[in-house]
C-alpha cells in the first residue's frame, strides 16, 4: 500500500510520443488517484503497463517514458499482486527501467552496482535538481524490488543506500513528493529493531514529518506509522490512536482517494488482530 503515490506520478510530464499521449497519462493518473475502487486499478492498469511498453520499445532512451514506466510497475507490481513471483518479476522490470532512466541523465549512476556504500554516497554529490524526478523513481522502484525480495540478504543490504538516496532527493527535489519521501524514510528507519540497526526514534520523526507536510491528508502515513513504529515498540495506545484517526478520516481526498481507501482496509486488519499482537 506504501508505493500508491508512486502511481504514475509525474507520468504527466513523459512525451509518451505525442502531447496527447502525454495529456492521456496526466488525466490518467489523476483519474488512478482519485478511484475509490481499488480493484478497478488492480484490473485496468495492466493494459497501461503494456502500452507504456510499447512506447518504450519504440524510444528506449526517452528518461520521461522510463520514469513513467518505472512508477506503475514498481506501484502495481507492489501493491496489487499477491503472487510473490509475479510481484519479483514486475518490480525487477520497474528497477530495470528505473535505472535506464537515471543512467542516461546521470552517468555516474551506472556504476553504482559496482560501487562500495562510501563511494556510493560520495556520487550523490553530483546529483541536483535536474535529476530529482528520475531519482524518485529509482528509489521507488528499488523499495518496490527490496520488498519483493526480502528474503534476499543481497537485497536487503540495499537498504543504507535507500536512505542516503531520499535524503539527498530531499535536498534537491520539489515539494510534491517530500511527504511520501519522508514516509518511505520511515519505513527504512522502522524496518528493523534497534539491537539490529533500527532507528525507530528517527523514524518516528519522518512519519510525524509526513503527516505534517500533507495535511494529515495522506492516511497511508499513519498505518504505516502504526505498522512500522508502535508496533514495533510495543505502543499499544499510540497504534491504535493512529488507526482509529484513519477509521474515522473520509477517506475521498483528491489526489489521495486510492491511497486512503487502501490505508482503511489495512487499518481494519491492524486494529483486527491487535490484541493478538500486543
Amino acid at each position: 500500500m506504501l508505493l500508491v503515490p508512486a502511481l504514475l506520478v509525474n507520468s504527466g510530464c513523459a512525451s509518451l510520443a505525442s502531447s496527447a499521449a502525454s495529456g492521456m497519462a496526466e488525466n490518467l493518473s489523476a483519474a488512478v488517484l482519485n478511484q475509490t475502487d481499488p480493484e478497478t486499478v488492480r484490473d485496468g492498469a495492466p493494459a497501461y503497463m503494456l502500452l507504456l511498453d510499447s512506447f518504450v520499445e519504440s524510444d528506449p532512451d526517452d528518461p520521461e517514458l522510463l520514469i513513467a514506466a518505472a512508477n506503475l510497475y514498481a506501484s502495481y507490481g507492489s501493491v496489487f499482486v499477491d503472487d510473490p513471483d509475479r510481484a519479483r518479476r514486475l518490480t525487477r522490470r520497474a528497477r530495470e527501467y528505473s535505472t535506464r532512466a537515471l543512467c542516461l541523465g546521470y552517468v555516474e549512476s551506472c556504476r553504482w552496482p559496482e560501487m562500495s556504500f562510501a563511494g556510493f554516497e560520495a556520487s550523490l554529490a553530483g546529483l541536483d535538481r535536474r535529476h530529482a524526478e528520475a531519482v524518485y523513481s529509482y528509489s521507488v522502484a528499488s523499495l518496490a524490488w527490496i520488498r519483493a525480495h526480502s528474503d534476499d540478504w543481497d537485497a536487503l543490504a540495499e537498504l543504507p543506500q535507500m536512505e542516503a538516496l531520499l535524503n539527498r532527493y530531499l535536498e534537491i527535489g520539489g515539494s510534491e513528493m517530500r511527504g511520501n519521501a519522508y514516509t518511505y524514510l520511515g519505513v527504512l528507519a522502522t524496518l528493523r529493531p534497534p539491537a539490529l540497526g533500527g532507528e525507530p526514534e528517527k523514524g518516528k520523526d519522518y512519519f510525524e514529518r509526513a503527516i505534517e507536510l500533507t495535511g494529515g491528508r495522506d492516511l497511508s502515513v499513519k498505518v504505516e506509522y502504526a505498522r512500522g513504529y508502535a508496533r514495533l515498540l510495543y505502543e499499544r495506545g499510540l497504534h491504535d490512536r493512529l488507526l482509529n484517526e484513519v477509521m474515522d478520516a473520509d477517506p475521498e481526498v483528491p489526489g489521495y482517494t486510492l491511497t486512503n481507501v487502501l490505508a482503511k482496509r489495512d487499518a481494519v486488519r491492524l486494529l483486527a488482530n491487535a490484541d493478538e499482537y500486543f
